[in-house]
Protein backbone atom coordinates (compact mmCIF):
# COMPACT_ATOMS: atom_id res chain seq x y z
CA UNK A 1 0.00 0.00 0.00
CA UNK A 2 0.96 3.93 -0.41
CA UNK A 3 0.70 6.31 1.21
CA UNK A 4 -1.59 9.16 -0.59
CA UNK A 5 -1.77 11.22 2.95
CA UNK A 6 -2.63 15.03 1.88
CA UNK A 7 -3.63 13.50 -1.79
CA UNK A 8 -7.15 13.93 -2.82
CA UNK A 9 -9.43 11.69 -5.15
CA UNK A 10 -12.14 12.31 -6.65
CA UNK A 11 -13.89 9.14 -7.97
CA UNK A 12 -16.78 9.05 -10.25
CA UNK A 13 -19.07 6.35 -10.40
CA UNK A 14 -18.14 5.89 -6.57
CA UNK A 15 -21.49 4.25 -4.84
CA UNK A 16 -21.03 0.80 -6.62
CA UNK A 17 -18.74 -1.74 -8.24
CA UNK A 18 -15.26 -0.70 -9.55
CA UNK A 19 -16.31 3.00 -8.22
CA UNK A 20 -16.59 1.95 -4.88
CA UNK A 21 -13.87 -0.22 -4.49
CA UNK A 22 -10.93 2.16 -6.04
CA UNK A 23 -12.78 4.85 -3.55
CA UNK A 24 -12.40 2.76 -0.80
CA UNK A 25 -8.86 1.24 -1.52
CA UNK A 26 -7.96 5.22 -2.01
CA UNK A 27 -9.20 6.44 1.15
CA UNK A 28 -7.81 3.25 2.62
CA UNK A 29 -3.89 4.40 1.15
CA UNK A 30 -4.75 7.87 2.73
CA UNK A 31 -6.37 9.80 0.77
CA UNK A 32 -9.24 12.22 1.06
CA UNK A 33 -12.22 10.84 -1.45
CA UNK A 34 -14.90 12.27 -2.85
CA UNK A 35 -17.52 10.54 -5.18
CA UNK A 36 -20.47 10.73 -6.98
CA UNK A 37 -22.95 9.08 -8.71
CA UNK A 38 -26.07 10.21 -11.44
CA UNK A 39 -29.59 8.73 -13.06
CA UNK A 40 -31.51 9.59 -16.00
CA UNK A 41 -32.80 7.38 -19.40
CA UNK A 42 -30.72 4.96 -20.19
CA UNK A 43 -28.52 6.82 -23.11
CA UNK A 44 -28.19 10.01 -20.85
CA UNK A 45 -27.48 8.24 -18.29
CA UNK A 46 -24.90 6.17 -19.92
CA UNK A 47 -22.99 9.16 -21.54
CA UNK A 48 -22.88 11.14 -18.66
CA UNK A 49 -21.94 8.88 -16.34
CA UNK A 50 -19.63 7.04 -18.40
CA UNK A 51 -18.23 10.23 -20.15
CA UNK A 52 -19.74 13.82 -19.45
CA UNK A 53 -19.08 12.71 -15.39
CA UNK A 54 -15.56 12.40 -16.56
CA UNK A 55 -14.86 15.12 -18.44
CA UNK A 56 -16.98 17.40 -15.83
CA UNK A 57 -14.55 15.98 -13.10
CA UNK A 58 -11.31 16.28 -14.69
CA UNK A 59 -12.26 20.17 -15.35
CA UNK A 60 -13.11 20.93 -12.24
CA UNK A 61 -10.15 18.81 -10.23
CA UNK A 62 -7.96 20.63 -12.37
CA UNK A 63 -8.52 23.75 -11.36
CA UNK A 64 -7.10 22.22 -7.97
CA UNK A 65 -4.84 19.94 -9.29
CA UNK A 66 -1.36 20.76 -9.03
CA UNK A 67 1.73 19.78 -11.53
CA UNK A 68 2.80 16.51 -11.59
CA UNK A 69 -0.94 15.24 -10.70
CA UNK A 70 -2.06 11.95 -12.03
CA UNK A 71 -5.69 11.10 -14.12
CA UNK A 72 -6.61 7.81 -14.58
CA UNK A 73 -10.00 6.90 -16.21
CA UNK A 74 -11.56 3.46 -15.84
CA UNK A 75 -12.58 2.47 -19.30
CA UNK A 76 -14.09 -1.19 -20.31
CA UNK A 77 -12.30 -4.07 -22.37
CA UNK A 78 -16.06 -3.46 -24.46
CA UNK A 79 -14.29 -0.11 -25.75
CA UNK A 80 -12.28 -2.63 -28.33
CA UNK A 81 -14.13 -5.93 -28.04
CA UNK A 82 -17.96 -6.50 -28.20
CA UNK A 83 -18.84 -10.04 -28.32
CA UNK A 84 -22.91 -9.89 -27.85
CA UNK A 85 -25.47 -7.75 -29.38
CA UNK A 86 -26.99 -5.16 -27.01
CA UNK A 87 -23.64 -3.36 -25.99
CA UNK A 88 -23.56 -0.78 -28.32
CA UNK A 89 -24.28 2.17 -25.83
CA UNK A 90 -21.89 1.09 -23.37
CA UNK A 91 -19.18 -0.01 -25.58
CA UNK A 92 -19.91 3.55 -27.91
CA UNK A 93 -19.66 5.26 -24.15
CA UNK A 94 -16.41 3.37 -22.82
CA UNK A 95 -14.67 3.83 -26.01
CA UNK A 96 -15.14 7.63 -25.75
CA UNK A 97 -13.04 7.92 -22.95
CA UNK A 98 -9.87 6.22 -24.85
CA UNK A 99 -10.01 9.33 -27.07
CA UNK A 100 -10.64 11.72 -23.98
CA UNK A 101 -7.70 10.43 -22.16
CA UNK A 102 -5.40 10.56 -24.87
CA UNK A 103 -6.31 14.83 -25.26
CA UNK A 104 -5.80 14.72 -21.27
CA UNK A 105 -2.44 13.29 -21.88
CA UNK A 106 -1.17 16.02 -24.59
CA UNK A 107 -3.03 18.56 -22.69
CA UNK A 108 -1.35 18.07 -19.74
CA UNK A 109 1.44 16.87 -20.41
CA UNK A 110 3.46 20.54 -20.01
CA UNK A 111 2.57 20.30 -16.42
CA UNK A 112 3.65 16.22 -16.21
CA UNK A 113 0.19 15.42 -15.54
CA UNK A 114 -0.36 12.10 -16.51
CA UNK A 115 -3.58 10.36 -17.45
CA UNK A 116 -3.78 6.90 -18.31
CA UNK A 117 -6.91 4.71 -19.05
CA UNK A 118 -7.31 1.52 -17.79
CA UNK A 119 -9.48 -1.41 -19.20
CA UNK A 120 -10.73 -3.94 -16.44
CA UNK A 121 -12.17 -7.41 -18.32
CA UNK A 122 -15.62 -8.75 -16.46
CA UNK A 123 -15.42 -7.81 -13.11
CA UNK A 124 -17.41 -9.28 -9.92
CA UNK A 125 -19.98 -6.30 -9.39
CA UNK A 126 -23.67 -6.15 -9.10
CA UNK A 127 -23.88 -5.38 -12.52
CA UNK A 128 -21.95 -8.08 -13.80
CA UNK A 129 -21.88 -10.95 -11.19
CA UNK A 130 -19.54 -13.93 -11.40
CA UNK A 131 -22.40 -16.15 -11.22
CA UNK A 132 -25.03 -14.17 -13.27
CA UNK A 133 -26.49 -15.09 -16.49
CA UNK A 134 -23.70 -14.33 -18.73
CA UNK A 135 -21.13 -15.26 -16.74
CA UNK A 136 -20.47 -18.60 -18.34
CA UNK A 137 -20.87 -17.03 -21.47
CA UNK A 138 -18.31 -14.83 -20.74
CA UNK A 139 -15.56 -16.97 -19.20
CA UNK A 140 -15.65 -19.06 -22.34
CA UNK A 141 -14.41 -16.00 -24.13
CA UNK A 142 -11.33 -15.82 -21.41
CA UNK A 143 -8.12 -17.19 -21.87
CA UNK A 144 -7.83 -17.49 -18.06
CA UNK A 145 -11.68 -18.02 -16.64
CA UNK A 146 -11.38 -15.88 -14.09
CA UNK A 147 -13.73 -12.75 -13.26
CA UNK A 148 -11.71 -10.21 -11.33
CA UNK A 149 -13.16 -8.86 -7.97
CA UNK A 150 -13.30 -4.52 -8.16
CA UNK A 151 -10.35 -4.36 -5.42
CA UNK A 152 -7.87 -5.47 -8.66
CA UNK A 153 -8.58 -2.61 -10.66
CA UNK A 154 -9.06 -0.59 -7.54
CA UNK A 155 -5.14 -1.85 -6.85
CA UNK A 156 -4.20 -0.66 -10.15
CA UNK A 157 -5.19 2.94 -9.53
Amino acid sequence: MQNLSGKVAFVTGGSRGIGAAIAKRLAAEGAEVAITDLSLDRFDRTMDINVRGVFVAVKAALLHMSDDGRIITVGSNLAKHVPWPGFSLYSMSKSALIGLTRGLARDLGARSITANIIHPGPTNTDMNPADGQMSDAQRGLMAIPHYSQPDDTAGLV
